[in-house]
Order: C-alpha cells, then sequence, then structure tokens
C-alpha cells in the first residue's frame, strides 16, 4: 500500500478521528486509526468500543494498490501536526510497518493488523425523527452539564432521548428535571 496526501487534507479528519481515540487502553488496537485505501478515497476510522467515528478523503488520484492498515492515532496526528502547512506526505506500508515522508522529514510506524480492528455493530434503530441542528445542540447544552463524566456507573454518563407523541424529551439519568422539545 502507498499513497500521497497533502497534510491539510489529512489533518482535519485525522484530528475528529482520533478524538475519540483514548491514551489509554485495555486493548492495543484500540489506540490505533484503521486507515483503508480503495479507489481514490482513505477512510480513517477510530473506535473506544462505545464510539465509532469514520472520516474520509479523497486522494488526488486513484491508487493502484488498496489495502488496509492500523498505525497509533495521537503518533500520527503528532507528525501531521508537526510538518509545515501545505506540505505533502507520501505513506508507504512494507513488512508491518508505516513510513511516513515529507520533505526532508521521515517516521516509522509499527503497525496492528487491520483484521483485529473492532467493527462497532450499528443496530437496527426503532424510531425515526428529525431535529434541526440548532436545535438538537441547545438540547444537548441545557443539560450535558449534569453529566457525570467518569462515574463507574457508566449509564450516568449519558444523556437520555424519549420520543413521544412527536415531542423529544432529553434528561439525565440521575437528574430529576429534563429539557422539553416539540417537533413540529
Amino acid at each position: 500500500m502507498k499513497f500521497s496526501i497533502s497534510r491539510d487534507a489529512l489533518l482535519k479528519p485525522l484530528n475528529l478521528v482520533a478524538g475519540v481515540v483514548e491514551r489509554r487502553q485495555t486493548l492495543p488496537i484500540l489506540s490505533n486509526v484503521l486507515m483503508v485505501l480503495e479507489g481514490d478515497q482513505l477512510s480513517l476510522t477510530g473506535t473506544d468500543l462505545e464510539v465509532e467515528l469514520v472520516g474520509r478523503v479523497a486522494l488526488p488520484s486513484p491508487v493502484s494498490a488498496p489495502g488496509e492498515v492500523t498505525v497509533p492515532a495521537r503518533k500520527l496526528v503528532d507528525i501531521c501536526k508537526s510538518l509545515p502547512e501545505g506540505s505533502e506526505i507520501q505513506f508507504t506500508v512494507e513488512d508491518g510497518k508505516v513510513t511516513v515522508r515529507s520533505g526532508r522529514s521521515r517516521f516509522t510506524l509499527s503497525t496492528l493488523p487491520a483484521r483485529e480492528f473492532p467493527a462497532v455493530e450499528e443496530g437496527v434503530g426503532t424510531h425515526r425523527f428529525t431535529v434541526k441542528q440548532g436545535q438538537l445542540r441547545r438540547l444537548i447544552d441545557r443539560t450535558a452539564f449534569a453529566m457525570a463524566q467518569q462515574d463507574v456507573r457508566y449509564y450516568l454518563n449519558g444523556i437520555q432521548l424519549e420520543l413521544k407523541a412527536s415531542r423529544l424529551r432529553v434528561d439525565v439519568p440521575h437528574f430529576p428535571w429534563s429539557t422539553p422539545y416539540r417537533q413540529t
């Protein structure tokens, strides 16, 4: 697998995907980002087994050798940030290592097999609704302050969305109030 991409095109989706990857993981593969190369598109995937983020980047030209590999997310982000704006980055995968080159800089990163990267399964939803982005953000902002941050009781670390009779109710499980939204 070999391809080139501009630093600026790669950095934004890489930052987003690496944001879900935690520094200390129980499984080493979870500290990596999955890079899948097909045609003229590079897909970047990061997960913590609860949340999975996928970012896609169009390459300037199709590649002849598609493939997939996992690389340490934080190290790759740090490398990309350290490179000058507008620089071109070449990735080469050989013998379980990824070589990242840009200008006179050269970095070698160890990889883990892509087949070991966990896939978060998509559940079948029972409800479907539409809400404007600004309204949903307002609902989350009005309730997020009450969420626990790292409680061992995992159900306290989120918010509950309840849809009833064209009304979306957002609340925090351990907090006895809610923020209603009437769907129009």
